[in-house]
C-alpha cells in the first residue's frame, strides 16, 4: 500500500514537524484503509517505509530519500545524487517535492512443486544439429529441446536449447543446468578470453568504441538536462557535450548543436594554453570568450581535465557547453540586435577556473558575472547552470576512467586515434565524389559570402577559401573563426551516410582559407552574437550550394528575447529546410548550425508573463521547384507584463534561394502589435520596448526548392 503527498517546500528544521503530522494522518489512513484490513491477517505486522522526494531548488528532477533527521536526509540525497549525476551542490537549498508512505507485509513465498522425470533414467539425446557462429568460428552444435531435460541435467556449450516460446544459446565455456525447480541456470566453466585488450584497429571494435564514446557524450547531455536550471537549457536543449583526446581533439559528441561541437575544441584548445600543466584532478575552467576558443558570450563552455589513477597530467578532457538566458550585455537575453563590440554583449570568461580540488568557487564566479559596464542579471541562475555543466562533465569523466580500467588506457587511446582515422578516410571518400564549386551568397544587410571548394582527386583533399567575402564588419555579424569551422565541418559531416560520430579526423582532409580581419575570422574586439547565430547559416547554406546537393534553408535562427531585471528569456524559432535533388524540404525545423527545441507553451507561460496567441506553419512559404522547400512558421507572442524585446534574425531581405531551377523561398517578417491597435513593422534585428498586451509577430522563412517544375 502506498501513499504520496505533494509538498513543494524547501527543506529546513521548521519543515520536520509539518513532515510528522503529514505522515502520522496518512498512517492513520493506510492502517484504516480497505487494501490494508482486507489483506492483512493476525499474524501478519505492517512493515511502514518513509520516503521523501528531493531535488535542487530550480531544477526538475527529484531523488527518493528515506526519512531521518535534518543531517540524515542531506547525506542520503548527496549519495544519491552524486550517484547519479556525479556531484553534490552543499550550498544549494533542497526542495521536498512530496512525501511517500509505503506499507509492505512479509509473506510465505510460495513453493514451486518439484520437476517430474520425463526421460525414466534415459540419456539426454540431440534432436538435431546447427551450424553456430562463435569465437570467430563456425561450430556443428547438437540442439536438445527442454522438453525432455530431466532435473540434474547440464548441457555443455556450444548448444542449443529449444522451449515452446524461446531458444537458448549456450556459448563454448559455458554450460546449462536443469533444476529441480524448472529454472535453467547458466554457468561459465573457463576463464574468461579477453579480446578488448588490442591496440591495432578492428572494425567490431571499431563500432563498438564508436557507440562507446558517443554514449559517454549522451550521458552527459541527460545528466546536464537533468540538473539544469534554466528554461533555456532544461527545456529547449541548447547546449552540447562532448570528450576530447588529451591535445584537444574531438572525439565524440551526442547529437547536439552543430554549431557548438564543430568549435567546442578551441575552447579546451584555449584552456589548455592558458593553464597547461597546471590542471589537476578536480579542476573545471570556463570559457566564453570568442577570440579566446569561444563562438558568443551566452555560450560558456565548461572544460574538465579527466586525470587517470596514478597520473598527474590530463589524458582526456571532457566539456559542456550551454547557453546561457543572460550573462549581461546592453540588453537582457545577451543577444543585442545592435552591439558594436564584444563587451556590448555581455561578461567574458578567459579559461577561468571555476572549480578546483572538487571545490566550486562560488564567490569567484559571481563576482566575475559582476564585472565590467554591463554585468549579468540574474548571477545565481547562471551559477546554477555552470555547476549543473559542471555536473556534466564529472559524469563524462567518470565513464572515460570506468572504460579506461575495463579495457586499459593503452585500448581507449588507440580506439581514440582509430575512429578518427576512420571518420578520415569517410570524408576522404566523399571528396572523391565531388566536384569543384563556388557560391556567393548575399545578406541582408549587404555583406557577401564567398566560398570556392577546389577538389584535390590525387589527395582526396578539398581546399574551402572563402577568399573575397566582406571584411570584418562593424555590426555583430562577425563569426569567430571557430563558427567558420565548426559550419564547414558540419557540412562535410552531412555529406556522409556512414554512422559515425562527428569527430576532429573529419577536419584533417580539408583546408579552410578564411581571411584575417573578414567577417569570418574577425579580430578583437569585433561583436559576434549574431556571427554564431545568423553567419554560421548563412556558410552552410553557402557551402551547400557550391557542392550544388542542397538549396538554402531559412538561413537564420530568428533569436528571439525579452526580459526586464526579473525575467530573461531566448529561443530560437523554426522555419523551412531546403529541398534537395531527391526530397522535399521539412517544414517548422530546426536547420543546420541549431538542433535545439522551442519551450513547451505551458512552459514558458508559467515562467514568464507572457502568453504564446498563436503558433502555426507559414503555408505557402516554401520555394517552389521539382522538389519544394519546407515552410516557415508564424509564432506571436503577447506580453502581461512590461519589459524589453529583440529580435535578431536575416532572410527579411534576400530569400534563402533554390537551385537548379528551382524557385526562392519567402523572406521572413518581424512586427509589433500594440494594445492600442497600431502596428510596427520591425527591421530584421530590432529592439523594442513593449508593454502589457502589446504582441509580437515573427514570420519565419521558407526553405528553397530544388530543380525547375517544368523536370515534373
Amino acid at each position: 500500500v502506498r501513499r504520496e503527498v505533494a509538498v513543494e517546500k524547501t527543506l529546513a528544521p521548521n519543515l520536520m514537524t509539518e513532515l510528522e503530522i503529514i505522515w502520522t494522518k496518512q498512517l492513520e489512513l493506510v492502517a484504516e484503509s480497505e487494501e490494508v484490513t482486507s489483506q492483512l491477517s493476525h499474524s501478519s505486522t505492517m512493515f511502514f517505509d518513509y520516503t521523501l522526494h528531493l531535488r535542487y531548488k530550480g531544477t526538475d528532477t527529484s531523488l527518493p530519500v528515506r526519512f531521518g533527521t535534518m543531517d540524515e536526509i542531506r547525506d542520503r540525497f548527496r549519495i544519491a545524487h552524486e550517484a547519479r549525476f556525479g556531484f553534490w551542490d552543499q550550498d544549494r537549498d533542497l526542495v521536498v517535492e512530496s512525501v511517500a508512505l509505503e506499507g509492505a507485509t512479509e509473506t510465505t513465498p510460495p513453493s514451486l512443486p518439484p520437476v517430474s522425470s520425463r526421460r525414466n533414467g534415459n540419456a539426454l539425446v540431440s534432436t538435431t544439429s546447427a551450424e553456430l557462429f562463435a569465437q570467430g568460428q563456425s561450430l556443428r552444435t547438437p540442439v536438445y529441446l527442454r522438453d525432455n531435460l530431466d532435473p540434474g541435467d547440464i548441457i555443455a556449450g556450444p548448444a542449443i536449447l529449444v522451449e515452446p516460446n524461446s531458444t537458448i544459446v549456450i556459448d563454448p565455456d559455458w554450460s546449462a543446468e536443469y533444476r529441480s525447480d524448472g529454472n535453467i541456470v547458466m554457468s561459465r566453466t573457463a576463464a574468461l578470453k579477453s579480446t578488448i585488450a588490442k591496440t591495432t584497429a578492428d572494425p567490431i571494435r571499431l563500432e563498438i568504441f564508436n557507440a562507446l564514446f558517443m554514449s559517454i557524450a549522451e550521458q552527459m547531455g541527460t545528466t546536464l538536462e537533468k540538473t539544469a536550471s534554466s528554461v533555456n537549457i532544461k527545456e529547449r536543449l541548447d547546449f552540447s557535450c562532448a570528450i576530447f583526446d588529451a591535445q584537444g581533439n574531438l572525439i565524440a559528441n551526442a547529437p547536439h548543436m552543430p554549431v557548438h561541437l564543430g568549435s567546442m575544441g578551441e575552447s579546451v584548445r584555449a584552456v589548455l594554453d592558458r593553464h597547461g600543466t597546471a590542471m589537476a584532478a578536480g579542476d573545471a575552467f570556463a570559457v566564453n570568450a570568442p577570440y579566446a576558443g569561444g563562438t558568443h558570450l551566452p555560450d560558456i563552455t565548461v572544460v574538465m581535465p579527466v586525470v587517470l589513477d596514478g597520473s598527474t597530467s590530463p589524458a582526456y578532457f571532457t566539456a559542456a557547453r550551454g547557453h546561457h538566458a543572460d550573462v549581461g550585455g546592453i540588453s537582457p537575453g545577451s543577444m543585442p540586435p545592435n552591439s558594436t563590440t564584444v563587451e556590448d554583449e555581455g561578461v567574458l570568461f578567459n579559461g577561468e577556473r571555476i572549480m578546483a580540488a572538487s571545490h566550486f568557487d562560488d564567490a569567484g564566479v559571481l563576482k566575475l558575472l559582476g564585472t565590467g559596464t554591463h554585468p549579468a542579471r540574474n548571477p545565481a541562475q547562471n551559477i546554477a547552470d555552470l555547476k549543473a555543466q559542471v555536473a556534466a562533465c564529472v559524469k563524462g569523466a567518470h565513464e572515460l576512467q570506468s572504460l579506461c580500467k575495463q579495457a586499459g588506457a593503452d585500448v581507449v587511446n588507440a580506439y581514440m586515434s582509430h575512429v578518427q582515422d576512420n571518420a578520415e578516410e569517410q570524408v576522404r571518400q566523399i571528396i572523391g565524389t565531388l566536384k569543384d564549386g563556388s557560391f556567393t551568397h548575399e545578406m541582408d544587410d549587404g555583406a557577401i559570402i564567398t566560398v570556392k571548394v577546389t577538389i584535390d582527386r590525387a589527395n582526396r583533399a578539398a581546399t574551402i577559401d572563402f577568399t573575397g567575402t566582406s571584411a570584418q564588419r562593424p555590426t555583430n555579424f562577425n563569426a569567430p573563426r571557430a563558427v567558420t569551422t565548426a559550419a564547414v565541418l558540419y557540412v562535410f559531416r552531412c555529406l556522409i551516410a556512414a554512422d559515425i560520430p562527428l569527430n576532429a579526423g573529419c577536419l584533417r582532409p580539408l583546408t579552410i582559407i578564411a581571411p584575417t580581419r573578414s567577417m569570418l575570422n574577425p579580430e578583437y574586439p569585433a561583436a559576434v552574437v549574431a556571427g554564431n547565430v545568423e553567419t554560421s547559416q548563412a556558410i552552410t547554406d553557402t557551402l551547400f550550394a557550391a557542392l550544388g546537393v542542397l538549396a538554402a534553408s531559412q538561413g537564420s535562427m530568428n533569436n528571439f528575447t525579452f526580459g526586464n531585471e526579473r525575467h530573461q528569456y531566448y529561443e530560437t524559432i523554426c522555419g523551412g529546410a531546403g529541398a534537395g535533388p531527391t526530397f522535399d524540404g521539412a517544414s517548422a525545423i530546426h536547420t543546420h548550425m541549431t538542433n535545439s527545441r522551442l519551450t513547451d507553451p505551458e512552459v514558458l507561460e508559467f515562467r514568464f508573463p507572457v502568453t504564446v496567441r498563436r503558433f502555426a506553419i507559414r503555408d505557402g512559404s516554401g520555394g517552389t521547384g521539382l522538389h519544394r522547400g519546407g515552410n516557415g512558421v508564424v509564432r506571436e507572442v503577447r506580453f502581461n507584463e512590461a519589459m524589453d524585446a529583440g529580435i535578431l534574425s536575416t532572410r527579411r531581405r534576400t530569400a534563402p534561394f533554390g537551385i537548379a531551377g528551382g524557385q526562392a523561398g519567402r523572406t521572413g517578417a518581424n512586427r509589433l502589435e500594440r494594445a492600442d491597435g497600431r502596428v510596427e513593422q520591425l527591421e530584421g534585428c530590432a529592439m523594442v520596448r513593449v508593454s502589457p498586451g502589446d504582441v509580437f509577430v515573427i514570420e519565419t522563412p521558407g526553405g528553397g526548392g530544388y530543380g525547375s517544375t517544368s523536370d515534373k
